[in-house]
């Protein structure tokens, strides 16, 4: 049997996790000396009330391998295996503890991690193929080669309200960050190559949505897509956005969610993002 993991840096709609039978391994959230497990000791509301109601903001950090270690054998029993698609390791220690779990256990399960080389929705995404790869009858060589071709093929942008999160964090540099506020600057931060890179930044919130889909259209042009619409604490302009990618995009899906915590913590409330990839041709 196929047991498909992702771990919590990764963004899917709620009912996912059971429809296509995916477990979560949870990115620990760090405030004020707690650790705290992502989706089982903090949630949403309590992750931005504890931002709201505090100057540190919280930091976040991978699975240790004996956490993958205890996680792996609670979901699989011997002869198992299991494909764990996890947030890019350019990032993130992640991919590197769940390897360190999969050769620990290679004589109990089969364990092979998988480098999203991204984050977020498109975590979701690839999980969901596999899954449905899996229910068709696919061999996990091809399942691993369709999650190579979207990886390639994904397209990753968001804009954040404020960098102040940013520059704490360490995403982005302090100065650069101090400057861009003082502007009222609006980056365009895009993942490339498994990185994150601060593109163009335009003067309101209004025009940095506009290059969202512009980046968008840039990238995929007419060709059909499935792409996913994010918001962080901003469910209102999630939804706006949501409305203009059906308009003005050629969408196979669409699919709309709330970002992680783990990127949240680095990215702040009001953070907004698109990701696609194309339709198989």
């Amino acid at each position: 049997m196929l047991k498909i993991v992702m771990d919590t840096a990764g963004d899917m709609p709620p009912e996912w996790q059971e429809k296509y039978q995916i477990d979560l391994i949870p990115i620990n959230i760090i405030h004020d000396g707690k650790n705290y497990r992502q989706g089982l000791d903090l949630n949403y509301d309590d992750f931005y009330q504890m931002v709201e109601t505090s100057n540190a903001i919280p930091s976040t950090s991978q699975p240790t391998p004996y956490q993958f270690t205890e996680f792996y054998r609670k979901i699989a029993k011997p002869g198992d295996t299991v494909l764990s698609v996890h947030v890019t390791e350019k990032l993130s220690g992640t991919m590197a503890s769940a390897m360190q779990a999969a050769a620990e256990l290679q004589n109990e399960i089969k364990i092979v991690p998988f480098d999203s080389a991204s984050g977020t929705i498109c975590m979701g995404m690839m999980v969901r193929e596999a899954r449905e790869l899996d229910r068709r009858g696919s061999p996990l060589e091809a399942i691993l080669t369709r999650l190579e071709e979207m990886r390639r093929r994904m397209e990753l942008v968001f804009t954040v309200d404020t960098l102040k999160f940013a520059s704490m964090s360490g995403r982005v540099k302090h100065l650069q960050a101090a400057l861009a506020s003082m502007l009222n600057v609006k980056p365009i931060i895009e993942l490339k190559n498994g990185l994150i890179e601060m593109g163009e930044k335009v003067r309101s919130r209004s025009k940095s949505i506009d290059k969202l889909l512009e980046k968008m259209k840039q990238k995929f042009g007419d060709r059909r897509i499935t792409i996913g619409v994010l918001h962080a604490h901003d469910p209102q302009s999630g939804m706006d956005l949501l409305n203009r990618v059906v308009r003005e995009l050629n969408c196979a899906e669409a699919i709309f969610g709330e970002i992680s915590i783990s990127l949240a913590a680095h990215f702040g409330p009001g953070t907004l993002g698109l990701a696609a990839y194309p339709m198989e041709e």
